[in-house]
């Protein structure tokens, strides 16, 4: 009765409830009676999802730390870069201890670069540095980072799960060449690092942040002088272009002229020299430009006596111009209108 009862039931539902009950049934008979298949794609902790091809017996895999590491070290050298990945990942997880595991690191370093996934190996590189920082080749690894972090700031695109090109970042890039000043602030490449941060910020067009880490290069890398130069000069060139943008801030403009001084003072026979003093020269015209725009605006309103302060100001920041004559003139015109208004 059960059974008909039920049947009675499966006939009289519509057809597409029909088919979802069917699915149902399926489902649970997968579910109930399990059976074993070929399955090429394995995950292991450590090391994540690996290939392993149908019969394949694994052969890559060791029972020796040592035994690992040559076969990531041999398919390294013959450009087998998935193979020595894979060698490198289970030399670092199974053994993490062992005296192998710093080259097994560093091999996956490697292979992310020669792959073209530089973030990761950037990453990789990283993790080789903090965990074993007594490893011989400390400098070419950082050298290594600082090609990577270059490549960013020149501007490759970072990659979205490290194989979709997605975005370029100077924030990232800017964070990679601080990871590398970290590592070894006074190492060959950590400089050129610093310097290459306000070049990140620059581009940014955060002008702040850039004329921040030149002084900052300027400061720590003082017995440099190529860099101490590079540095002060840099900074001036970020501050005339925050100058550019601030209409109503003169300061920049004061601070970039006065940078642009320290740099003539410092490094006088600088083939850079002639140009600092052309900036210098624009920047003043800038400062005597918005002093005019000033006086004018208090001339406007009566208040001859503030017109007179920002006129002479034209005169002081650039003396020879036109905008100096025109300033002359004005200040004739006011002084004559208040010697009148004085008159009994």
């Amino acid at each position: 009765v059960g059974f008909l009862t039920w049947r009675k039931c499966f006939v009289t539902v519509d057809p597409m409830n029909r088919w979802t009950l069917r699915a149902a049934l399926i489902l649970l008979c997968l579910v109930a009676f399990p059976y074993t298949c070929p399955a090429p794609l394995i995950y292991k902790p450590g090391e994540g999802w690996i290939y392993e091809a149908v019969g394949s017996t694994g052969e890559w895999q060791k029972t020796r730390a040592k035994d690992q590491l040559e076969v990531a070290q041999k398919a390294l050298e013959v450009k087998d870069y998935t193979l020595a990945l894979k060698a490198a990942k289970r030399t670092v997880s199974t053994w993490p201890l062992s005296d192998y595991s710093p080259q097994a690191q560093y091999i996956i370093g490697r292979c992310y670069e020669a792959k073209g996934q530089d973030e990761k190996a950037f990453n990789g590189y990283q993790t080789l540095l903090e965990k074993y920082p007594k490893i011989t080749n400390y400098d070419e690894i950082l050298q290594r980072q600082y090609e990577i972090a270059g490549r960013f700031l020149a501007g490759q695109w970072f990659k979205l799960w490290g194989y979709i090109p997605f975005f370029p970042s100077m924030d990232k890039t800017a964070t990679m060449f601080e990871k590398i000043i970290k590592n070894g602030a006074y190492s060959p490449v950590a400089s050129a690092a610093q310097m290459s941060i306000g070049a990140a910020r620059e581009k940014q067009k955060d002008y702040p942040a850039a004329v921040k880490a030149y002084e900052r290069a300027a400061d720590r890398y003082n017995d440099q002088k190529k860099v101490s130069a590079d540095a002060i000069f840099k900074a001036g060139i970020a501050y005339n272009k925050q100058a550019r943008t601030a209409e109503y801030d003169q300061n920049i403009a004061a601070q970039a002229i006065t940078t642009f001084t320290d740099f003539m003072t410092l490094y006088p026979e600088d083939p850079r020299v002639p140009e600092a003093l052309r900036l210098i020269k624009e920047l003043r015209s800038e400062q005597a430009r918005g002093s005019f725009s000033v006086a004018k605006f208090y001339e406007k309103r009566f208040r001859w006596a503030g017109a007179l302060i920002y006129y002479n100001e034209v005169l002081i920041k650039d003396p020879e111009s036109q905008l100096a004559s025109d300033a002359r003139e004005r200040i004739d015109a006011l002084k004559r209108r208040i010697a009148g208004t004085a008159a009994p």
